[in-house]
């Protein structure tokens, strides 16, 4: 990835172009999305399938969605305008000396939940394995999903266990923002336990109302 034994100019050129082509994945995937959407309509609250009281997607919800769009575009608009900075790190202010190493380095925002996981492991191979594994185990989801029903009205215990998800890449958010110290290193360790247990439990609960049911 470096490019070389160290951080250098063929490292930011690779980082650039990554950079450039990340929006046009994005685009791609987002006219995929809306295909399939088109092709197979949107889900409903109680996960049921029925043509019955379907609406179009013109102009319901391209509406809908153009009116989200603008004010989005309207709020990042405003930002860029009269507060570029108040997003920023304080950091990124101050001036860069190779021979001072900042005491503590940490990610944007997005990305703290998995850089608490990164720490949270001792072994540098193990970390950077947890790290790519929280950010992966997101596309299996859909395969580990083997319900009967798509909607979590029916799973009591589902709906328990997504606020539980929620809250815990909340707080892992919270813990990659600490310095490596305890008590966060201990706390980042057991939330990273609960962050991958959630996603392998889930759909055994969900097997087992299954079973219940049918």
């Amino acid at each position: 990835i470096w490019g070389g034994f160290s951080v250098s100019n063929p490292t930011l050129t690779r980082f650039f172009c990554i950079h450039f082509l990340l929006p046009f994945v994005i685009m791609a995937i987002t006219i995929m999305h809306l295909f399939f959407l088109h092709l197979t309509g949107s889900n409903n609250p109680l996960g049921i399938n029925s043509n019955m009281k379907k609406i179009s997607f013109n102009p319901f919800f391209s509406i809908k969605d153009l009116m989200g769009f603008m004010f989005l575009f309207i709020t990042l608009f405003f930002i860029i305008s009269f507060y570029p900075y108040i997003l920023g790190d304080s950091d990124n202010f101050i001036l860069a000396n190779p021979l001072v190493t900042p005491e503590h380095i940490q990610p944007e925002w997005y990305f703290l939940f998995a850089y608490a996981i990164l720490r949270s492991i001792p072994s540098k191979l193990g970390g950077v394995i947890a790290l790519l594994m929280s950010i992966i185990i997101l596309f299996f989801m859909p395969m580990l999903n083997m319900s009967k029903m798509k909607s979590n009205q029916f799973y009591p215990i589902s709906k328990i266990m997504f606020w539980l998800l929620i809250s815990t890449i909340i707080m892992l958010t919270w813990i990659g923002m600490r310095p490596v110290e305890e008590p966060f290193i201990l706390v980042g360790q057991i939330l990273s336990l609960i962050y991958f247990s959630i996603y392998l439990m889930n759909p055994m609960m969900q097997k087992f109302y299954d079973n219940m049911i049918y």
